[in-house]
């Protein structure tokens, strides 16, 4: 059984991808188009596109890239993101200022509750530096 089909058993919904490397995989697949295909028709890498679809990607994606693959698959570039990735894509630091201050904390106390620096959770604030993946895991309790 080829991969796709394989893939295309597992996944019948699109709504129950979780990662962004399956989610790549599946719109793929179904466009019928190879690795080598998307990489050529968005003018993306193919070693950068490949890397796109591996399990476990520890950096955010890049979102001008993925704008394109979205417009080569058909779909919302938010159709490909996962929790994280789309954490990121709606704006970090609109999202984490309104943590803390439902919280009622000042940075220093965000910061000293969760073990970051006052400097980082401004920086986050002003989407200056993204947050990594194991950070956001550890503040919003999703992965």
């Amino acid at each position: 059984m080829l991969e796709e089909e394989r893939f295309n058993i597992r996944y019948t919904d699109p709504a129950n991808i979780v990662t962004v490397a399956d989610k790549l995989r599946y719109y793929r697949h179904k466009k019928a188009l190879l690795q080598k295909d998307v990489a050529e028709k968005t003018g993306i890498h193919l070693a950068n596109y490949s890397a796109y679809e591996q399990e476990e990607r520890k950096i955010p994606y890049p979102f001008d890239k993925l704008s394109k693959v979205a417009e080569l698959f058909g779909v919302a570039i938010t159709d490909l993101l996962d929790q994280y990735n789309l954490f990121l894509y709606n704006g970090q630091g609109r999202q984490i200022r309104a943590l803390r201050q439902s919280l009622g904390l000042t940075k220093e106390e965000f910061g000293n509750l969760y073990g970051f620096h006052a400097y980082t959770v401004n920086k986050w604030e002003n989407d200056r530096i993204q947050m990594l993946k194991s950070t956001w895991v550890k503040l919003f309790g999703n992965e």
